[in-house]
């Protein structure tokens, strides 16, 4: 065999006979003499490919391989499922990891009421902990980088007066690690985020109702200490009614500029004329047919009410009620919905019109966040252009001048998941949208928003292309969770060029190929793993970061060869003593 020929390890070629059946090893047999000729049959490594990794022969090869041998080969040697170290240093939960966009760093969060920034070199070390509890914080669940790495966000639950539960914002600088300013946060899930190098997001609640809510999303000054008669340290962007106990939370901010050049793109069904709707696919399976089932329709929206003037229909809603007719009976919830509805139709400010970007150079930017209009659980996907003069704290502090009609602002668009997202995130170029829900019963009525429905312990990974706004591919299971309605939590997943990851209840964390929609690796842990973080600039590194109170370090087969290379080799000691002999 010529030392330059491409080469799998053993134990993955005899992997793939033992795939096989009889038939088809005699077959392979007869080409195989050679493991030259295997290697540059490329008709047989296809077949292998799509029956080692049950992909449907519908799919085309990734984009960007040159062969079936060298896509086999990255499948198996790329992913990063070898652990490789175990970082103990945090004393509870570990609930979120973020990575700096050089690489150089990452930050974790954890129930111990700590953030701490590690160093990621060849064996990553802890650089600084910073403890939020003299700020009256319970514990750390988010943070984020913003885009130069100068500054961090670190998002996590405050213990206000009476034993209240809040939110809060740190903004900590990277030169010092020293704490910048401190912003309120309402709900505390609303976590928050950069929307620029200098200006995060953060969310207020205001009651309105047993039910009924407002929402109010505010842009912050980082440096909440300098403040001019032309510059503002807040400034509120939004103003959104909540119905039915929903609020919004999970604010993300995706970049357009970007969409007509995105690293991966997810269109080969589009290519090949697929346009019927893709059911979900459960990777647990034995088979493909036992795991695809239909994906359960959308849940109507509510009623639509007549085409009349909010203030006439109000005005008859009460007439009706007063004179005991005209209406059925309704409870204190639902005549506390049709007031709220009726009362926003002519109160609110109309979508911005043409929400897909049409130019490839476009400053738009999306306010993405999980919102619901049926019951407290999140269940739709609320996503809200932000215009360019928009971006700056400057001009009056409550924002754009308003009409008395345009009291609220509305939803550019909502995405229907029917079901209870627990997890959102988007791929490196922003063009995709992956969001993890547990579905709701197919057929389920919701008559009291403070009963949601039953979830499935089925994870649901969905991809959703922002310039469309369709859903693209079809939804994976693999990965299970297992608490209920009120007590689910948020399992934070990731997206690299290649693939996505995520956490799961069942003690593994997940990786998938993103163009095959195939699951690669399953990490173990101990406990439920909450976050996973894969390097932006090498997805050959992952993070996990679970309840057992670890981060573990996982890297690829090949990493570990390159890695391995580098490090000096002790000389033998034979040849140590016969060096020592001549001198």
């Amino acid at each position: 065999m010529d030392a330059g020929c491409p080469r799998l390890p053993d134990t993955v070629l005899f992997e793939i006979f033992l795939y096989l059946d009889h038939a088809d090893v005699l077959s392979v047999g007869l080409v195989c003499q050679q493991w030259r000729a295997v290697a540059r049959d490329e008709f047989l490594w296809k077949e292998l490919f799509y029956r080692y990794y049950r992909v449907s022969r519908d799919v085309p090869r990734h984009p960007g391989a040159v062969s079936w041998y060298e896509e086999f080969q990255r499948l198996y040697d790329t992913i990063p499922c070898v652990e490789v170290q175990a970082l103990k240093e945090h004393n509870d939960q570990v609930l979120h990891l973020s990575f700096s966009h050089s690489g150089c760093l990452f930050a974790s969060c954890s129930k111990d009421c700590t953030v701490k920034i590690w160093s990621n070199e060849l064996d990553i070390s802890l650089q600084h902990s910073s403890n939020m509890r003299p700020y009256n914080w319970s514990y750390t669940q988010f943070s984020q980088f913003n885009s130069d790495d100068s500054l961090l966000l670190v998002s996590g639950v405050f213990v206000g007066p009476h034993n209240s539960s809040s939110g809060e914002i740190a903004v900590i600088s990277m030169e010092n690690f020293t704490l910048l300013s401190r912003v309120r946060n309402k709900p505390y899930d609303v976590f928050g985020c950069w929307l620029n190098e200098t200006n995060l997001i953060s969310g207020n609640l205001h009651r309105i109702g047993r039910i009924t809510s407002c929402s109010v999303l505010w842009l912050n000054n980082a440096f909440q200490g300098i403040e001019s008669e032309n510059v503002n340290v807040v400034k509120r962007l939004f103003k959104i009614q909540n119905l039915n106990a929903s609020t919004i939370r999970t604010v993300m901010v995706a970049d357009c500029s970007r969409y007509d050049s995105p690293d991966l793109l997810l269109d080969y069904e589009e290519q090949l004329a697929a346009s019927s709707p893709r059911p979900a696919f459960d990777l647990g399976s034995d088979s493909e047919e036992e795991g695809a089932k239909p994906r359960p329709p959308p849940e109507p929206a509510l009623q639509e009410l007549p085409d009349v003037p909010a203030e006439h229909g109000l005005q008859q809603l009460f007439d009706g009620i007063m004179e005991g007719h005209g209406r059925p009976a309704m409870t204190d919830t639902e005549l506390e919905t049709k007031v709220a509805e009726l009362f926003v139709r002519n109160r609110t400010k109309p979508p911005e019109p043409n929400l897909l970007p049409t130019d490839s150079n476009s400053k738009t930017k999306y306010l993405i966040f999980t919102t619901g209009c049926l019951t407290y659980s999140p269940h739709q996907i609320g996503i809200k252009r932000i215009l360019p003069h928009q971006m700056t704290t400057a001009g009056p502090v409550l924002g754009e001048e308003r009409r008395s009609d345009e009291f609220f602002d509305s939803l550019d668009h909502v995405i229907d998941i029917h079901g209870h997202i627990i997890g959102m995130g988007l791929s490196p170029d922003h063009r995709y949208l992956y969001v993890n829900s547990r579905a709701w019963p197919r057929d389920c009525v919701i008559s009291d928003p403070m009963q949601p429905p039953p979830i499935a312990e089925e994870i649901d990974l969905h991809v959703f292309d922002l310039k469309t706004m369709k859903e693209v591919k079809r939804a994976l299971r693999a990965h299970r969770a297992y608490t209920p309605n009120e007590e689910c939590f948020f399992i934070f997943l990731d997206v690299s060029r290649d693939f996505v990851a995520s956490g799961a209840e069942d003690r593994h964390g997940y990786i998938w190929d993103r163009h095959y929609n195939i699951c690669l690796a399953k990490l173990q842990h101990d406990n439920v793993v909450n976050s996973v973080a894969f390097s932006p600039v090498e997805q050959e590194l992952l993070l996990t970061a679970s309840d057992d109170t670890t981060i573990k370090v996982w890297r690829s087969p090949r990493a570990m060869r390159i890695r391995q290379a580098r490090r000096p080799r002790p000389r033998k000691l034979l040849f140590s003593w016969l060096l020592n002999q001549k001198s």
